[in-house]
């Protein structure tokens, strides 16, 4: 999976336009835009919308958060130099907290 990671920072960096910082901030942007397709998939797998009805599977959720989870890993790779030691870290962390060890 990180290999694909590294392969997904990489495309992205070479086709990047904007300066370093620009896009920087607009990876983390991208990531709230990642989480608001989620939600409306959510929105729409239950059909909260009445002009819209039900317009989205539960299958469209599970798509969502897999692209969340991509945006998110991508935007740490970017932003540490040792994406999958900081990922670990932090996972270690919140099992420890959360599940006591």
């Amino acid at each position: 999976m990180w290999a694909t990671i590294d392969r997904l920072r990489a495309w992205l960096d070479e086709n990047n336009q904007r300066p370093p910082q620009e896009a920087l901030l607009l990876r983390m942007l991208k990531l709230s835009e990642e989480v608001g397709e989620a939600a409306q998939a959510v929105i729409g797998a239950i059909g909260q919308n009445p002009r819209k009805g039900v317009s989205h599977t539960w299958q469209d959720v599970e798509s969502e958060l897999c692209d969340v989870a991509v945006t998110a890993l991508v935007a740490l790779s970017t932003l540490s130099s040792d994406a999958r030691g900081t990922f670990s870290a932090h996972v270690a962390k919140v099992s420890q907290r959360s599940l006591g060890g």
